[in-house]
């Protein structure tokens, strides 16, 4: 700083300070620059490039730079490929127009390791209001973000099981009112066997952490219990998310049953075939249930409870649709998800 400077520029006076202290303020100044632990740097601006004049200790640590490696060079060599030219721009805004800034901008250590940098720039004017110098402090957030990351990330997940558990709840709800109530004991059991088809489908769920199942692989957990050899499973790659999967689950369970109890699984002769495609233009999906050697039903038969529980899931659950269709041969029931990814909570 030249002499001409000194006599130019006159710091802002303490908001609090003694007679003692007041006297000895400008040293007092540069102690508490340089042992503070808030990284501080002042650039000269009264040259092009802004380069820095002076660092403080707290400034070389949080960078890992020397100080010869810092004084005369411009602050962007704090710069990398990541940092947003949006917060440089505002940046080089500010020292144009000679005002304060506060921007939040990604930066990088000697070492390459990047930190977010809470940059507060201020203007220092001579007493004749001409720019001399710009004042610059940071702040490290990048733990702040890190936490902040962290909280935002488990309220997403907490609502995520929320709505899960809405959904599981909504679905048991329907096994509760649409179960056969005649017998407790049939009722109890028939309660029991839906909640473990949708615990069984629940550990799929996790064990793939909550993202897209192989319909295939789901059908064939509800099924192979009941058809042991006599099922066939053909069809494509079909990837289903999560929210669909219980209760498709549930259907898949009770068509088993209905077929191992009264349709073609409880023939000795009958077999049980199930197929299925992407629907049209790739949303959603499309399974045919076949059995073949099924009895069919007398025509003053009432719709079991299963059927209900079946209709109530396809339609109101997944927003699909349901075809049965009783031949010679057997049973042929042609289901319908149009959309995958969108069943009622």
């Amino acid at each position: 700083m030249t002499a001409h400077t000194k006599e130019k520029l006159h710091g802002d006076l303490p908001s609090a300070s003694s007679k003692a202290a007041s006297a000895d303020r400008k040293e007092l100044a540069a102690i508490a620059f340089e042992r503070t632990r808030m990284p501080m740097v002042v650039t000269d601006a009264r040259k092009s490039d802004q380069p820095i004049v002076l660092a403080n200790k707290a400034f070389l640590e949080l960078t890992g730079y020397e100080a010869q490696e810092v004084l005369g060079h411009n602050c962007r060599f704090l710069q990398g490929p990541a940092t947003s030219p949006i917060a440089v721009a505002e940046i080089r805004s500010a020292i144009a127009g000679e005002r304060e800034v506060s921007v939040e901008i990604l930066n990088y250590k000697k070492s390459g390791e990047q930190f977010w940098n809470r940059l507060h720039l201020s203007p220092v004017h001579g007493d004749d209001g001409r720019i001399l110098y710009f004042f610059g402090s940071q702040i490290d957030m990048t733990e702040y973000r890190r936490i902040e990351a962290l909280e935002a990330s488990e309220h997403r997940l907490l609502m995520e099981v929320d709505h899960r558990s809405k959904n599981v709840l909504a679905i048991v709800d329907s096994i509760v009112r649409l179960s056969n109530a005649e017998d407790p004991a049939l009722y109890a059991a028939a309660i029991q066997h839906r909640v473990q088809a949708l615990a069984r489908a629940h550990s799929l769920l996790a064990a793939r952490r909550w993202t897209s199942i192989s319909l295939e692989e789901l059908i064939r957990q509800q099924v192979a219990p009941f058809a042991a050899t006599r099922a066939f499973f053909s069809g494509p790659d079909v990837k289903m998310p999560a929210p669909v999967v219980q209760p498709l689950a549930l259907v898949l369970h009770e068509l088993a049953v209905n077929a191992a109890h009264h349709g073609a699984l409880a023939n000795a002769q009958g077999r049980l075939s199930i197929s299925w495609k992407p629907g049209p233009s790739g949303a959603g999906f499309n399974i045919r249930w076949q059995e073949v050697g099924a009895p069919t039903p007398p025509k003053s038969a009432k719709r079991g409870f299963g059927t209900v529980i079946v209709g109530a899931m396809v339609e109101k659950q997944l927003k699909g649709r349901l075809e049965k269709t009783w031949s010679d041969e057997g049973l042929l029931i042609d289901i319908e998800v149009p959309s995958a990814g969108s069943p009622s909570a």
